[in-house]
């Protein structure tokens, strides 16, 4: 597979009451077909934050929209442009990031996941010199389970999905108290 150079063809979901900043890499193949984030029909991103959320599993992009509003939650990715093959992040070069600044001017962000070490390490590199604010819990493939059984994964010993539970209620209940 050939490099190709890529450049973000959608922007953020968020608004000035998103608390929570969830970041990947750049969207895949599948999700720029879709035009919208974690469109592989594989990627569990979508089922893990519902079940998270205690939400129902959105289908369409106006329903995953409407879930991240609900909760307070922010996504968007760490890269502008970049030369990459097919979807593998591994691949990655030539980063251009992108300003998460126009997102932390409008909302009070308090918390950033990156999802995946990739998107943490280029958080780190280009994004946390603006910011100042440390990402959370940055574990491998955290949020897009990728493979194995959902509820198992989230069960069965994996703190750190628990701890993203525990800070989005706490960051839920702050905010809907006017303590944010």
């Amino acid at each position: 597979m050939e490099y190709e150079h890529i450049t973000h063809s959608f922007g953020p979901v968020y608004d000035e009451n998103s608390r929570i900043l969830i970041l990947g890499t750049l969207p895949s193949v599948a999700s720029r077909e879709n035009n919208f984030y974690y469109g592989h029909k594989q990627n569990r991103f979508w089922k893990l934050l519902a079940y998270l959320l205690d939400e129902p599993v959105p289908e369409t992009i106006d329903e995953k929209k409407y879930m991240l509003f609900k909760n307070h939650i922010a996504i968007w990715d760490v890269i502008q442009s970049c030369d990459i093959k097919g979807s593998s992040d591994s691949s990655i070069k030539n980063v251009e990031p992108t300003d998460i600044r126009k997102i932390l001017e409008t909302a009070d962000i308090k918390q950033v996941y990156a999802n995946g070490n990739k998107a943490g390490a280029l958080y780190k590199k280009y994004q946390l010199p603006l910011t100042g604010m440390e990402q959370s819990h940055c574990r491998p493939q955290a949020l897009q389970m990728r493979h194995g059984h959902l509820k198992g994964y989230a069960k069965h010993g994996h703190g750190y999905l628990q701890t993203f539970r525990d800070l989005y209620i706490e960051v839920k209940f702050t905010y809907e108290n006017n303590r944010i």
